[in-house]
């Protein structure tokens, strides 16, 4: 029987797909039989396509899991204070399921956006990374990913934007951006 080697895998970069790489990954993982647990810290209330898809797998065997634990993106009329309590809260949930060793793959969504905009530290990921156990994958997504969690990475991908409909004036489409 073959070692499970839980690795530590980053999504970053300006270009699209990142949330959509991760939870395509979290589709497949599910389909081989892992348990999933995707937690997002930005996000909010947004409605997605895919949010209906996990929902809809989940009812299935509930061996994936999604929990919208951010207040959204932060505009400057917000309480910053709210934000950085959710984003810890989120945090503790993340700790809480690393050490329940429940879990096969753990997505953390939009983590490196909780960082760079000082919802929490690259010390706070650091010490969560740490408690991780040995064979528990676990995904960080969201634009610039510091230094120091790219080096703790196994597998690190940059999405890079070279082209996007935004651009031409062209607005998200349902079913193809969220």
């Amino acid at each position: 029987m073959e070692e499970k080697t839980g690795l530590v895998i980053v999504h970053t970069g300006n270009g699209k797909g990142k949330t959509t790489a991760a939870l395509g990954l979290a589709m497949r993982a599910w389909g081989d039989g892992l348990r999933v647990l995707i937690l997002q810290f930005i996000k909010g209330v947004w409605k997605y396509g895919e949010i209906e898809t996990i929902k809809k797998l989940g009812e299935i065997d509930g061996r994936i899991e999604l929990h919208r634990l951010g207040k959204g993106f932060q505009r400057d009329e917000d309480d910053k204070r709210e934000h950085i309590a959710a984003a810890q809260e989120a945090l503790q949930d993340a700790e809480d399921a690393f050490l329940s060793k429940k879990y096969d793959l753990i997505i953390l969504d939009e983590i490196n956006y909780a960082v760079k905009f000082d919802l929490l530290s690259v010390a706070d990921i650091k010490q969560l990374l740490a408690k991780r156990p040995a064979g528990l994958h676990v995904v960080l997504t969201g634009r610039e990913a510091e230094k120091e969690i790219i080096d703790m990475a196994d597998l690190v991908t940059e999405m890079t934007l070279i082209k996007h409909p935004y651009q031409k004036g062209i607005k998200a489409q349902k079913g193809i951006e969220f």
